[in-house]
């Protein structure tokens, strides 16, 4: 298992992990199999999705905050209840095909870090699993 560490910079964002995965996935030194990332945070996800255009990722966070606003009749009171939900809906973790040692991702996809109660410094953990 391969961990390292991203710190975010605003409440909420998008950072593109995608170099670090794919340096977890040559570390490990398999060539086919899956690659499994996971967030150890109630509060962060992660997801693949398109990094070329970088409205994709403010079009999503917009939409999460339209689903999911940070002022609300919460329970919760630490204020965060937002992050919660945005969390549960985009998932603690993504399943990544390994081929020649590499990440299979479409051509404008990217492995995306999701922040939704920062700034905070996170852990993000990758596990490959060697395939037949």
């Amino acid at each position: 298992m391969h961990e390292f560490s991203v710190r975010t910079k605003r409440r909420i964002e998008m950072i593109d992990i995608t170099s670090e995965v794919s340096s977890a996935v040559r570390e490990s030194g398999t060539e086919r199999g899956i690659a499994v990332v996971f967030v150890p945070h109630t509060t962060a996800a992660v997801t693949i999705n398109e990094n070329a255009d970088p409205d994709v990722p403010a079009d999503i966070l917009r939409k999460l905050a339209d689903l999911s606003p940070e002022r609300d009749n919460w329970r919760h009171v630490e204020g965060n209840s937002d992050a919660h939900v945005k969390s549960t809906l985009v998932g603690a973790s993504a399943t990544i095909i390994v081929q020649g040692a590499g990440l299979v991702l479409g051509t404008w996809q990217s492995v995306f870090f999701c922040e939704f109660d920062g700034p905070r410094s996170r852990r993000v953990y990758v596990t490959v699993i060697p395939g037949q």
